[in-house]
């Protein structure tokens, strides 16, 4: 059974669910300078060490009543079945979400540094990790902090703001992650495979230093994080620019889908184009990718380029 399937029936078990309002996936700074501190919304400022941040750096400035959590450090990920950077178990992600003043009828919107489609991933993985816990009224702050401070006349707070415990219930949508046996059976199915890792990657001359192995996955298709992202920087490409991309890149903006990386980070930027801005809700996310993949020797590996 798949891990993420027996941690949902352990903590919510198999009744009904009742999805949130679905908001818009991107929000402009306009939106967020008219309502960051309305009642039933929640601002996150997920800066962290990836996009050269910390929480000083929230204590210096931030967009108005938004709350921190670093996204590297609070428990967003976890090291799974020795496998790093995996989905935090549910019962930990309700308590680190209940932490931050959200509950089930919040409205959350998030935003990172916005410098690049790296640290714009910080974004991306998060809100795919609302998304997969069951909480539609979710949004990334297109541009993150650079695009709110881009407008002088936009106010910024100094200091802390220091959330109410609110009580937030997971439901578990365990058919938007996919597992190393599900992309086993993609291979085999001839389901797209995407790689959303830079393509020196792709092409097996470097490898992330937690992966075991060079190449890639068997079919997969190339489409670099840094194509999703104008100039990869940290706003999104428009709907029109991104279907012309994914032409390019042989990618099918419609049809089931998995998308992978090293750790699942670059992976959740591709998974958010594809699912929320092309609206294919036919994607997954591998969790695992290829730290998890390149770790087990039966698996099949695909070099592009053997500099060896």
């Amino acid at each position: 059974m798949n891990k993420y399937v027996t941690l949902l029936a352990a903590v919510v078990g198999l009744g009904a669910i009742q999805a949130a309002n679905a908001a818009d996936p991107l929000v402009d700074a306009a939106w967020v300078k008219a309502n960051s501190c309305k009642a039933g919304v929640v601002v996150l400022d997920i800066r962290n060490k990836l996009d050269g941040h910390s929480k000083t750096d929230y204590l210096r400035g931030h967009v108005p009543c938004a709350v921190y959590s670093d996204y590297l450090k609070d428990g967003w990920r976890s090291k799974v079945d020795n496998v790093i950077g995996q989905l935090s178990p549910v019962p930990k992600l309700e308590k680190l979400i209940g932490g931050l003043g959200i509950d089930n009828n919040t409205h959350v919107v998030i935003y990172s540094a916005g410098k690049n489609a790296l640290d714009m991933g910080s974004s991306t993985r998060v809100y795919w990790t609302f998304k997969v816990l069951g909480h539609d009224n979710v949004s990334i702050l297109n541009g993150g902090y650079a695009a709110y401070t881009a407008d002088k006349s936009d106010k910024i707070q100094r200091g802390n703001n220091a959330p109410k415990a609110k009580t937030f219930t997971a439901h578990f949508r365990a058919d938007m992650v996919a597992s190393k046996e599900d992309v086993q059976k993609a291979i085999k199915q001839g389901i797209t495979l995407v790689d959303n890792r830079p393509s020196d990657q792709y092409m097996g001359i470097n490898r992330h230093p937690k992966a075991k192995r060079n190449g890639t996955i068997p079919t997969a298709i190339n489409l670099p994080e840094s194509w999703l992202t104008d100039n990869n920087g940290g706003k999104f490409r428009s709907v029109a620019e991104l279907k012309k991309l994914y032409k390019v890149a042989d990618v099918p903006t419609k049809g089931e889908e998995i998308t992978f990386c090293n750790t699942g980070h670059w992976a959740s930027l591709g998974w958010f184009a594809s699912s929320e801005l092309l609206g294919d809700k036919k994607v997954k996310l591998y969790d695992g990718s290829m730290v998890e993949w390149s770790a087990d020797p039966k698996l099949p590996m695909e070099d592009k380029v053997d500099v060896r």
